[in-house]
């Protein structure tokens, strides 16, 4: 089994559009969505739930009043103002340290489980598929898209592939989407602050030694920028898969909740199919 994540250096340059449209030409694959702090492949791949687990982010501590001797140590050493002089929990600021556990002089705090999101196992159209959404304002995204990859790697068992759309940037959700995986697309474009971003996350992909490629998204916009990029992959040795012109039937295609594959077999159809093709080769190991 192959696995394989779409990412970008920063948001709002097509990748999910992208992954979209490989689910509709993928064969015999899993599809995972570990953008877990905004997802939206679910939009356009429509997944029907099988499937919910609550997600146990970082802990937060629960007091016990009637242990409580009112000594305030809690409250003195909570670096984030998570508990109030009155020793009342604000769960909205708690961090999940513990430190007000180990100052307790009587053990009356104690950390539980704090529901922080929701994992699912679906069906598509396309196949089975693994997602996840993280609570607002909670942390561990990290630890959710480890969740997610989980959960896609049983789904995949009998499978040949697993296709990931990772989450933007470079933190510890991207380093989760990525982490043994046998090959990463970067979805770029021709601005200055994606060419910028493309280089931070390829340093990334270098990092853990994982093979990448590019994938020039709007290439047209800004034809000058194009060829920095493609200047800068060839002085890298970066293979440039595929390069997709601006087109508005991405937007008309989402607009459908379809793919742009299911929507139109015009020429921006065919540069992702060629694009897919070679993205198999290179998996197959040319």
């Amino acid at each position: 089994m192959k696995q394989f994540t779409v990412i970008s250096g920063k948001g709002g340059t097509g990748k999910t559009s992208v992954v979209a449209a490989f689910a509709s030409l993928a064969q015999n694959a899993v599809f995972a969505d570990c953008d877990v702090d905004a997802a939206d492949l679910h939009l356009i791949l429509k997944p029907e739930i099988k499937k919910t687990v609550k997600f146990h982010g970082l802990k937060i501590p629960e007091i016990d009043k009637k242990k409580c001797i009112q000594c305030g140590k809690c409250h003195k050493y909570c670096k984030f103002g998570a508990i109030d002089e009155d020793i009342n929990l604000i769960k909205d600021s708690c961090e999940g340290c513990g430190v007000c556990k180990h100052v307790c002089p009587v053990g009356a705090i104690k950390m539980i489980d704090r529901d922080s999101g929701f994992a699912y196992i679906s069906e598509t159209r396309f196949g089975s598929m693994s997602h996840a959404v993280l609570n607002t304002a909670e942390e561990a995204s990290g630890k959710l898209v480890t969740l997610v990859r989980e959960n896609a790697k049983t789904l995949a068992a009998d499978k040949d592939l697993v296709v990931i759309d990772g989450p933007p940037g470079i933190g510890c959700p991207v380093i989760a989407s990525i982490t043994g995986v046998d090959l990463v697309l970067i979805v770029t474009e021709p601005t200055l602050s994606a060419i910028h971003d493309l280089k931070r996350i390829l340093g990334v992909a270098n990092h853990f030694g994982i093979p990448a490629a590019v994938c020039i998204n709007k290439y047209d916009i800004n034809l000058e920028n194009t060829k920095e990029i493609e200047e800068y992959c060839r002085r890298n040795n970066l293979e440039i898969v595929g390069k997709l012109p601006y087109d508005t039937i991405v937007t008309e295609a989402m607009i459908q909740e379809k793919t742009v594959i299911e929507y139109s077999d015009g020429d921006f159809s065919d540069k992702i199919k060629k694009m897919w093709n070679r993205i198999e080769r290179i998996l197959e190991g040319d």
